[in-house]
């Protein structure tokens, strides 16, 4: 079973988020890696994932207390299911201004793991004048950040917390701080 991880960016959405993300227009729009300058391995195209279901973090950051490292094994996509894509708006001011984000322990601990992809279901995993300065340390160490993830919820339904198969395809731009992609989820029936 396949499920489509990717947000469906409609003409009213490229509005929204035009007027709300000056970046969005520039390979940041809807599902995206936020690349830093760095060339997406095509080793990277089909990876073991784990999902983490922290939508019971409110009101801080998600920290490596919220998670099982013991999960995570080097050269995976680790995706953290915030639930935040489903109740506010892509594209608002809230979405990207106001996000749940990962705490710098827990980031350093999915670099330490040697993780290939973090992908997130909001605007990033780090919010305001730190999103580009963690992106780029994660970039620096091979892990690629991957927002605007979608579909979650079912596939934590369908994975019931095991390990997946995820599929990442993206766009061929040169010289971009994102990318647009694909990502695409294979679920054992």
């Amino acid at each position: 079973m396949f499920i489509d991880l990717t947000v469906l960016v409609t003409e009213e959405m490229v509005r929204s988020a035009g007027g709300n993300e000056k970046k969005a227009l520039a390979g940041h729009l809807g599902t995206h890696f936020d690349v830093m300058d760095k060339d997406f391995p095509l080793d990277y195209l089909r990876l073991k994932a784990h999902i983490f279901d922290v939508r019971s973090v409110v009101g801080r950051d998600i920290t490596l207390e919220d998670i099982d490292i013991e999960q995570i094994e080097n050269e995976m996509f680790i995706i953290f299911y915030t639930g935040y894509i489903d109740d506010v708006a892509y594209g608002s001011k809230a979405y990207f201004k106001e996000h749940p984000q990962l705490d710098e322990v827990l980031i350093e601990a999915l670099v330490e793991r040697e993780v290939a992809i973090i992908g997130i279901d909001c605007a990033g995993i780090r919010r305001g004048t730190e999103h580009t300065p963690m992106d780029q340390y994660c970039a620096d160490r091979g892990a690629f950040v991957v927002e605007n993830l979608c579909n979650l919820g079912e596939l934590m339904r369908c994975t019931g917390g095991k390990v997946f198969t995820a599929y990442t395809f993206p766009v061929r731009y040169a010289a971009m701080t994102g990318l647009p992609c694909r990502i695409i989820a294979e679920v054992a029936d």
